[in-house]
């Protein structure tokens, strides 16, 4: 019986130092050994391998409660209003200042601040520009009481509404893009310097170039985001994973639901 539980727990203590190297081997390592130390855990009291496939297959529904629980009763605004909005405090996002110097040493120009709140989520936003290229950059903190999570953000606009955005948005995103959005997902731990960079491999890759950019007036990027916003609603709408609930809210149908649990799923073998 001993040997079982330092067997077990020594499978589990080598998926922890895996997860200490960040480097997707590494993290695939990790995700195996959890499961190996859970399947054992659940095999080898009992010796049957249903018990161990059993106890290991736990870590793939445990998201499922969250999701059939507030996910489910979770009401989303059809138009997400974005309004002007104080910095949070240090004690919430002790690096906004160091985060806003390194990206206007890129170039850029604070614009504004804005934020919203969503049922128990909390939204902060930080606007800049860069004029000589018309690259809109963002700093996002999201709040959501017993998690919070920052992420910068790079987009260029072109001409005929084609949008290309880079990011270091550390988990998978809940809802779908809209088909004219090209998502370029960069490591959370990169320099934003490094995120610029990569930024214009991306649009260069997509042939943009300067007269297929389209001119952004700073005082018209709150207006087009609020736009982007709406339409994404729009699209998840007619792409069946969200529907209306009156004429102001929308909430996740039951393929939705499935559609955010696969994303969880792959956020745990991922991160």
């Amino acid at each position: 019986m001993l040997s079982s539980i330092l067997l077990v727990l020594g499978i589990a203590v080598l998926g922890f130092a895996f997860r200490a190297f960040k480097h997707p081997i590494s993290q695939r390592l990790s995700v195996a050994c959890i499961f190996a130390s859970s399947f054992f855990a659940g095999y080898l009291p009992s010796r049957s391998w249903i018990a161990g496939v059993f106890v290991a297959s736990i870590w793939l529904f445990l998201p499922l409660i969250e999701i059939l629980t507030r996910i489910r009763a979770l009401r989303l605004p059809r138009d997400r209003a974005l309004q002007h909005k104080r910095p949070p405090g240090q004690d919430l996002f002790p690096n906004l200042d160091s985060l806003t110097q390194e990206i206007e040493e890129q170039g850029f120009e604070q614009i504004t601040d804005l934020g919203c709140n969503l049922d128990s989520q909390q939204q902060f936003l930080r606007l800049f520009h860069r004029p000589s290229d018309q690259v809109q950059a963002a700093i996002c903190l999201m709040d959501q009481g017993n998690l919070a999570f920052h992420y910068l953000s790079l987009m260029t606009r072109s001409v005929d509404g084609e949008i290309f955005t880079t990011w270091n948005y550390p988990f998978s995103y809940a809802l779908k893009f809209l088909p004219q959005v090209h998502i370029l997902r960069v490591k959370p731990q990169l320099p934003f310097r490094v995120i610029c960079d990569l930024h214009q491999v991306q649009i260069k890759k997509a042939g943009m170039t300067p007269d297929k950019v389209l001119n952004l007036h700073p005082e018209k990027i709150e207006e087009l985001l609020q736009q982007d916003l709406r339409a994404q609603i729009a699209h998840n709408v007619h792409a069946g994973l969200l529907a209306p609930v009156n004429a102001e809210e929308v909430r996740y149908t039951w393929r939705g639901l499935f559609y955010l649990w696969l994303h969880v799923l792959w956020d745990f073998v991922r991160l």
